[in-house]
């Protein structure tokens, strides 16, 4: 194209081999699609494949940006030059793709800012028909965007999904090919190693898994298991940075919760289930489990057990932060919220206190308008249609409130219900307490302290240990098996107070749930 000026190439080096999303943009531009729109914030991704596509195809790929105009690709490498004069307005670029006659791909980059421009809208339009009968191809780069109404038969969307663990592994072996011979960094040779650091990066984009490797590097010199907690930190920057989901820190083991045997015998016989070999096997990836059941038992603290033993980062979604004050804002937060746990998977999303979040359900058409309503069911078709590795863990103290879509099989795998300790239970949690704030277990009587809390729950328990050594310190002495009596003889637990509520729940799980003890 006449007014532009050409540069050596440079740049991330071009992908050996084209993705599934990069062959469907190839086989849409052979069949003469006008316009294309490229869902993705991957600028410098897209636009190598685009480069290859272009390079198999016989043309050439133009770049247009609102800063430097309309440019010939290779060109765009050099911050110095500038595309053809006028170019930078967007009319007249677009006015400029109608007279070409050579074969190519114009890409116009975050042009979704000017689809609201009527003359816009009518040049694209324009554009469509006339490039219907010519080699040359019109795409719309840029993060998820929607159409306007007259646009929608012209435009042909394509999600372009982040890289896959293949694209990961590339990557990691073109890193590794440029440190060979260095004797400050090394990639390690092991399988597992290796294998654990690509399942981490999945879930980011090329760019950022490149930044978190060489930063990996930099700081201990290699690339192996015990790098792996870099690549979490990358993804707790960008669920930080959403605002949706809350990045936790999860230190809580199985071994650090008391009774839930049915539960810990579940999670233990699934911890193979995200590995190639169960998908060989002809195993899917489990979708989750609700957990419902009396307050303080440990419900919170089984969804960060899952997160340790998995070894997935944990994210939480509070339902409260998703409502709203706008038309549409509420529907808007969900979606983005779990295409965020989607993106940063594979991962444990943790949903607290779903039936708080569901509350209004039953009232939503007449109280919000429906808001609650079509949260609803953007949350559940997700659950149902989810193939990503997100293993949702939901809460619920009052399972009644929630509608029968939740509870089928299909949302979730298994649905326990966590009922007071059992004694023998109590024992367990009495002396996990103990030892946690350093005391040891075996100079208390266990037996005892645990017959003495009938009907407590898990958090009473601690509750009264803590109660007891704020006693202890006052008298300037050690604990003793007599401080923790009288810290549970001068509580009354919930399940006197909440007699009649706590019945009524454990009257709706005979049946319906599995028990966690």
């Amino acid at each position: 194209m006449s007014g532009t000026q050409e540069t050596a190439s440079g740049g991330s080096a071009l992908p050996k081999e084209l993705s599934s999303a990069a062959i469907e943009i190839q086989t849409l531009i052979q069949a003469r699609y006008p316009i294309l729109a490229i869902l993705s914030s991957e600028e410098e991704r897209v636009m190598a494949n685009l480069e290859v596509i272009g390079e198999r195809l016989g043309k050439n790929v133009y770049a247009w940006t609102v800063s430097r105009g309309l440019l010939r690709q290779r060109t765009t490498l050099s911050m110095k030059t500038e595309g053809k004069k006028g170019t930078k307005d967007p009319i007249a670029a677009l006015r400029e793709v109608l007279d070409f006659t050579e074969p190519a791909i114009v890409v116009f980059k975050d042009f979704q800012t000017y689809l609201k421009e009527a003359a816009v809208r009518r040049c694209l339009r324009d554009l469509a028909q006339a490039l219907r009968h010519t080699y040359v191809t019109l795409v719309l780069l840029g993060p998820p965007f929607s159409l306007p109404p007259d646009l929608e038969k012209e435009v042909t969307f394509v999600d372009f999904p982040l890289p896959t663990r293949e694209e990961l592994a590339e990557l990691l072996g073109r890193i590794e090919a440029e440190i060979q011979g260095s004797a400050d960094f090394s990639v390690s040779q092991e399988p597992a190693a290796r294998e654990a650091l690509l399942e981490a990066a999945l879930g980011l984009t090329a760019a950022e898994a490149e930044n978190v490797f060489a930063k990996a590097l930099v700081t201990t010199g290699r690339l192996g298991l015990e790098e792996v907690p870099f690549v979490f930190s990358e993804k707790r920057q960008i669920v930080r940075k959403s605002g949706l989901l809350e990045y936790m820190d999860a230190e809580e083991r199985l071994e650090d919760i008391g009774g839930l045997k049915n539960v810990k015998i579940w999670l233990r016989e699934r911890s193979i289930a995200f590995t190639a070999k169960a998908r060989e096997f002809g195993l899917p990836l489990p979708k989750g489990l609700l957990f419902t059941g009396v307050q303080g038992c440990g419900k919170s603290l089984c969804a960060k057990a899952v997160s340790s033993l998995y070894q997935r980062p944990l994210l939480r979604l509070d339902m409260g932060v998703i409502f709203g004050s706008y038309v549409g804002e509420s529907e808007s937060q969900i979606r983005r919220a779990l295409d965020l746990a989607k993106g940063v998977s594979p991962c444990v999303l943790w949903i607290d206190e779903i039936d708080k979040g569901l509350a209004g359900l039953r009232g939503s058409g007449s109280s919000d308008s429906g808001t609650t309503q079509r949260v609803f069911g953007t949350l559940v078709t997700w659950m149902q249609e989810n193939r990503s590795p997100v293993f949702v863990v939901a809460t619920a103290n009052n399972i009644t409130m929630l509608p029968p879509e939740v509870l089928r099989k299909g949302r979730f795998d298994e649905i326990f219900f966590v009922d007071l300790p059992t004694v023998h239970a109590r024992a367990q949690i009495i002396a996990i307490h103990l030892q946690k704030h350093g005391r040891n277990p075996a100079n208390f009587d266990i037996v005892q302290l645990a017959e003495s809390a009938e009907g407590f729950s898990g958090a009473e328990l601690e509750a009264s240990v803590i109660d007891g050594l704020f006693r202890a310190l006052h008298e300037s002495r050690d604990l003793t098996n007599g401080d923790v009596l009288a810290a549970l003889g001068a509580t009354v637990p919930l399940s006197r107070t909440m007699r009649e509520e706590i019945t009524t729940i454990r009257e709706w799980a005979k049946g319906r749930a599995r028990m966690a003890d």
